[in-house]
């Protein structure tokens, strides 16, 4: 449970708390309505002036202050400001205000129509657990002029439950939900009646996603459990993220050489603009483009493949023969990749198959040999595996610019060994490209949910990593280390 919530929290956007100092009569609104709710309650209570600028002035409100200045009980706290203020209400964070008792059923009612009669603009309702699925009144769906909704641990009211004139967002841009239930037919709801939406972040899902919007850029998918995600119809989406994604049954014990009896259908019918995609796991995900399943054996075609993706992310575990061979499969369909992600997983049964077969399932890929300019190796452990697929990069991607190998937390060898196999691994074979920087770091940092949403982040994969170990340039036949 606490787990979920502080997975849940990590994906708000950060507090900005803001402090005023000398002040003229000019500013006094623009100062009130960015304060904390517990700065602006004491400043309307020191003068006539302040109260006045206070009310005059679009209400910014966490609840998380009130707690902080010493506030008991947040609800009643939060109830009287959302009542005394004529709005309109530009942020409200509702954080810290539990509703698991049935002590606040009258506000939990109440403020939905509040929020909604005085035209929130941001709205971020949080109820922290238990319960976890708490019914959400409908009323918050009178809320029009919403352009951010971030709702968490509550169960979706369904579109029967409508209110008249409820369930219109033509302003939303993002809709983030968390940990709440939601069925198919809502969601679909949802993204039909918010003609403007261009972030949509699942923590957790339905069984069933089916995305459209025509305004819709980029769609998060984390911690998330589904049966089929769906890209219909949505002509400006730049990115498909998905992390730590796993079906709605779980996945069961299975043969590894076979392909796993509960999957995620990851099914993309229309997206010209994508430009992102990953994490796509060869386990876990069976991929589909337009009409074609794409298999271990599919031979590569115009038909199904996506030109416009230009940073791929993968999931592999390069000891089980059948997640190699699907490897290949997804990288054909894929053939102007200039950015390379791939995490080594393990899973508990390795198949121990012949590495020279490995390598004559990956040779038809191509497209990496003429695109790829940049690779990055998450998750390296040292496995025989691993360095042969290192090897082969290195063989056969002639426009190689840089190549980034990142520790795992359980490398086989202690990080001084690994600083002497790996450069030893690469020295051997002949290098494909001219030129390539070779860069080998510790552990990278968890991966950041609103660097994955920033559209101005170029590459969400590419998060912060641990200590450099070593740097060099490989030219020709010629290493030039930089440090080490």
């Amino acid at each position: 449970m606490d787990v979920l919530l502080q997975c849940a929290m990590a994906c708000l956007p950060v507090r900005l708390a803001t402090r005023a100092g000398t002040l003229t009569a000019g500013i006094l609104r623009v100062v009130a309505s960015r304060l904390p709710a517990k700065d602006a309650g004491l400043v309307a209570a020191l003068s006539p002036r302040w109260r006045r600028a206070w009310r005059s002035a679009p209400l910014v409100l966490d609840d998380v202050h009130l707690a902080v200045a010493g506030v008991r009980e947040t609800v009643p706290a939060v109830d009287h400001l959302l009542a005394a203020h004529p709005g309109p209400f530009r942020t409200v964070r509702l954080t810290f205000s539990f509703f698991g008792s049935l002590h606040h059923e009258r506000e939990l009612a109440r403020w939905p129509r509040l929020l909604a009669a005085k035209g929130v603009q941001e709205l971020f309702f949080i109820n922290p657990p238990p319960p976890m699925d708490m019914p959400l009144p409908a009323d918050i769906l009178r809320c029009a002029e919403l352009r951010g909704l971030y709702l968490g641990f509550w169960e979706f009211p369904g579109i029967r439950c409508l209110p008249d004139g409820a369930g219109a967002f033509p302003h939303l841009r993002e809709f983030v939900l968390l940990n709440t239930r939601i069925g198919d037919r809502d969601l679909d709801h949802m993204l039909a009646s918010s003609p403007a939406l261009e972030t949509l972040a699942l923590l957790r899902l339905p069984q069933h996603v089916r995305l459209r919007g025509q305004n819709l850029q980029c769609v998060l998918f984390w911690l998330s459990m589904a049966d089929e995600l769906a890209v219909v119809d949505t002509p400006r989406l730049e990115r498909l993220l998905m992390w730590l994604t796993t079906t709605s049954c779980g996945l069961d014990e299975f043969d590894s050489d076979d392909e796993p009896p509960m999957t995620i259908r990851v099914r993309i019918a229309s997206a010209p603009e994508l430009k992102v995609l990953g994490y796509l796991d060869t386990r876990v995900h069976q991929l589909q483009i337009g009409n074609t399943i794409i298999k271990v054996d599919t031979e590569a075609s115009p038909s199904f493949m996506i030109p416009s993706v230009k940073i791929l992310a993968l999931r592999v575990d390069f000891r089980v023969f059948t997640e190699v061979r699907m490897l290949s499969s997804f990288l054909r369909c894929f053939p102007n990749v200039e950015t390379l992600h791939v995490v080594f997983s393990m899973t508990d049964q390795p198949t121990g198959k012949h590495y020279g077969e490995f390598l004559s399932k990956l040779s038809p890929i191509e497209y990496l040999q003429s695109h790829t300019k940049k690779v990055v190796l998450h998750e390296f452990r040292g496995d025989l595996g691993e360095v042969v697929f290192l090897q082969h990069l290195t063989q056969r991607v002639k426009q190689l610019q840089n190549l980034t190998i990142v520790l795992s937390k359980d490398i086989l060898l202690s990080v001084d060994d690994m600083k002497l196999v790996v450069p030893r691994e690469l020295a051997t074979p002949p290098w494909a490209s001219k030129s390539c920087t070779v860069l080998l770091v510790g552990p990278k940092h968890a991966w950041n949910f609103h660097r994955a949403s920033d559209l101005s982040t170029d590459d969400p994969f590419d998060s912060e990593h641990g200590q450099e170990f070593f740097c060099f340039i490989k030219e020709g036949g010629q290493t030039i280390w930089k440090h080490m």
